[in-house]
């Protein structure tokens, strides 16, 4: 009776799918236009089962949901090769009604298809699948780095702690065996300080490489050409936001890019008193990373920048300076992106 696609009142039924995917199984839903309840059925991670399970109800599919979780490629890029229309919902910005007690996967795959089914699905992006394997090689980049700085911030605390002197991270990426000797007399501290700076070689050869291989590979796109005319902002961190940042045309307003970019604040104010915060996940947390070093690196190199933060952070205090900085070149990467022009500091500063 279902698998035939059954009719009412003479219309063709409609089906919306919701898959809730999990580590090793999924729970697929399917309700009708009228929210009727179809199928639901647990599955293992197999494309062909999931594919066999949809097939009787190809034709009248209108949409399929699949929750944005970190091992979505297969699933999606599957789906997508045989035809359907794929929507990825964004986990964070989805909120269920407050009023229930008690859900399970099979509630959470029926309510992914409700939602698509009234049109009020928060979705994410579904990057395209040849850019994907570079993303991903610069997103173990910046993992590298943010674990090279824990072993250089390691080892100017236990120089400071051991003998009061205070290294900068210069000095501290230049330390070599013979320093290191003479700086420490126990054995054990000599021991310590050698294992971390022989790690700190080893992650630098490992992100060296992987730049060289995405410099080799990929080259900045048209429409993101014009983001090396911003100070601090090089290659990589012009690659890191053209492949996070995807389509462009999907932001209508800046507003909405400086959002996703997490740039903006998340707190809720009423009466001039803050009265908690939205959701802070909301957002692309690799572009909220990119667009902070661009800050760094461009109130060292450029006058204005370094003018601009100094007052604000008069006001405020270093963090949030810096944040606000990174909206701004934010916001103006928007422009420069969608109008094709050169950074301008001036109208930037003015």
């Amino acid at each position: 009776y279902i698998v035939n696609n059954y009719k009412k009142g003479g219309a063709v039924m409609s089906y919306y799918v919701g898959i809730d995917l999990h580590s090793d199984n999924n729970f697929i839903g399917i309700i009708d236009k009228k929210d009727c309840r179809i199928l639901s059925k647990r599955l293992p991670n197999n494309l062909d089962m999931v594919l066999n399970t949809l097939k009787p109800f190809k034709r009248k599919i209108k949409g399929i949901v699949v929750e944005s979780t970190y091992n979505w490629y297969w699933l999606v890029d599957g789906l997508m090769d045989k035809k359907y229309k794929v929507h990825l919902a964004n986990p964070a910005g989805m909120e269920q009604y407050s009023g229930m007690k008690y859900t399970d996967d099979k509630w959470d795959s029926f309510w992914l298809a409700h939602m698509l089914r009234l049109g009020i699905l928060p979705e994410g992006y579904i990057y395209p699948k040849d850019i994907r394997p570079t993303r991903d090689l610069l997103i173990k980049r910046m993992m590298l780095v943010q674990h090279r700085t824990a072993y250089i911030l390691s080892l100017q605390s236990m120089v400071n702690r051991n003998t009061g002197r205070k290294l900068k991270g210069s000095e501290t990426k230049k330390l070599g065996e013979g320093e290191i000797k003479r700086m420490f007399s126990d054995k054990h501290l000599v021991m310590s300080a050698q294992s971390n700076c022989n790690v700190m070689d080893f992650l630098d050869g490992q992100i060296d490489a992987i730049e060289k291989a995405v410099i080799k590979e990929v080259k900045l796109l048209y429409p993101f050409e014009k983001l090396l005319t911003v100070p601090g902002i090089g290659n990589i961190l012009g690659m890191t936001i053209m492949l996070e940042s995807g389509d462009m045309n999907r932001f209508q307003e800046v507003s909405n890019y400086s959002s996703y970019c997490r740039c903006v604040s998340s707190k809720k104010v009423s009466n001039g008193k803050k009265k908690g915060e939205n959701n802070k996940k909301n957002g692309n947390k690799y572009l909220a990373w990119a667009y902070v070093e661009a800050a760094n690196f461009m109130r060292r190199f450029c006058p204005q920048a370094r003018s601009w933060h100094q007052r604000k952070v008069s006001k405020t205090n270093q963090i949030v300076a810096t944040k606000a900085l990174s909206n701004k070149i934010a916001r103006a990467c928007y422009f420069i992106i969608k109008d094709q022009t050169d950074f301008d500091p001036e109208m930037l500063f003015k």
